[in-house]
């Protein structure tokens, strides 16, 4: 029984499509979102490698360049863990590949686009919309109108452990190659039937069997691994460590933020209650106010409009007085009924009472 290593490692990924042409531009030709016409037909392989700045990551990436007949360059990576910043990093080697080329294009216009063909071998799209989208193809385009393209850069990101096959006989080398990455590894026993009913597929898995490596090359191929274990091990520390940094420093913040954020609210609460109460209070004490100043301006008032109907009704009751004492003089001087009357205006039984 043939045992076989896992093809996402350094040595294994480069001897599959590093060292063999025909493999590489099937699995380019398979993965990018190339038409009929745009296929690649022939590559050669570009020198060196581009290596992450950080010491820590650069056994985390693996990558093949090559250039075909026209002049595009394809970039073709393994990612054995996610990091934020290596989109940033894809998207600068990118860029330093299609500058380069103007060493060799008097004209912009003769500029050959690059690919980038990024696999993941962990998930980093984590939103519950791309829950099962593993494919990611992203291209400069118009915000409103994505039919107005500006060519030159393109990037395909591939989540491998979201890929789920599903059989497409459109997608047919497509699902294979995708089936040999995330299905083969050090635990495989038996290689699915349909990767070795495939020319290359099967090709590509004879170069898997450990027996066609020597010691020295198992060897490379156990300290890949070892190491890439170990900067996940680093990583996953730091993370940690910084987690846990974080929730420190996020409960003194929340604690401070909350005392101040208390101390604003009480005072605002006080002042509220404070202004309530005054209004509340200063009604009393306006009402009260009122009551006694109304008692007190209407006794005044009353006074002041007391005398002055006293006084109007004393002066009536005078003037009716003299009128009668007029009418009792005029009848002692012998003054008729009649002549009384008319003089001082009163009725002839008002007279006869005072006789």
């Amino acid at each position: 029984m043939a045992y076989y290593l896992d093809p996402k490692n350094d040595l294994t990924f480069k001897r599959v499509f590093g060292e063999h042409k025909n493999l590489c531009i099937s699995l380019i030709n398979s993965m990018l979102p190339l038409d009929e016409s745009q296929r690649v037909v022939s590559i050669e392989y570009d020198t060196g490698e581009l290596l992450p700045e950080l010491e820590i990551l650069r056994n985390s990436i693996v990558d093949v360049r090559c250039t075909d007949a026209i002049g595009r360059q394809f970039i073709v990576e393994m990612q054995m863990y996610w990091t934020e910043s290596f989109r940033s990093r894809v998207l600068l080697n990118a860029s330093k590949a299609y500058v380069r080329q103007l060493d060799r294009a008097e004209k912009y216009e003769l500029l050959q686009p690059v690919y980038a063909l990024n696999f993941v071998n962990e998930n980093f799209e984590k939103s519950p919309e791309m829950k099962f989208e593993y494919y990611h193809h992203y291209k400069i385009v118009n915000i409103k109108d994505t039919q107005k393209q500006i060519n030159g850069l393109e990037f395909v990101f591939i989540e491998l452990k979201k890929f789920v096959p599903q059989n497409r006989a459109e997608k047919k080398l497509h699902e294979l190659w995708m089936r040999f990455l995330t299905e083969i590894n050090e635990s495989t026993e038996e290689v699915p039937q349909e990767l070795l009913e495939n020319d290359e597929t099967r090709e590509a898995v004879k170069y898997l069997e450990a027996g066609a490596y020597t010691k020295k090359q198992l060897f490379t191929y156990d300290k890949y691994r070892d190491a890439i274990l170990t900067e996940r091990s680093v990583l996953s520390d730091a993370e940690r460590t910084g987690m846990e940094q974080g929730i420190r420093q996020g409960i003194e913040q929340g604690m401070e933020q909350g005392i101040r954020k208390g101390i604003r609210q009480g005072i605002e609460q006080g002042m509220e209650q404070g202004i309530r109460k005054g209004i509340e209070q200063g009604m009393e004490h306006g009402i009260r106010k009122g009551i006694e100043q109304g008692i007190r301006k209407g006794i005044e008032q009353g006074i002041e409009q007391g005398m002055e109907q006293g006084i109007e009704k004393g002066i009536k009751q005078g003037m009716e007085k003299g009128i009668e004492k007029v009418a009792a003089a005029c009848l002692k001087k012998g003054m008729s009924l009649e002549d009384v009357t008319e003089l001082t205006g009163l009725t002839a039984d008002e007279i006869r009472k005072l006789q």
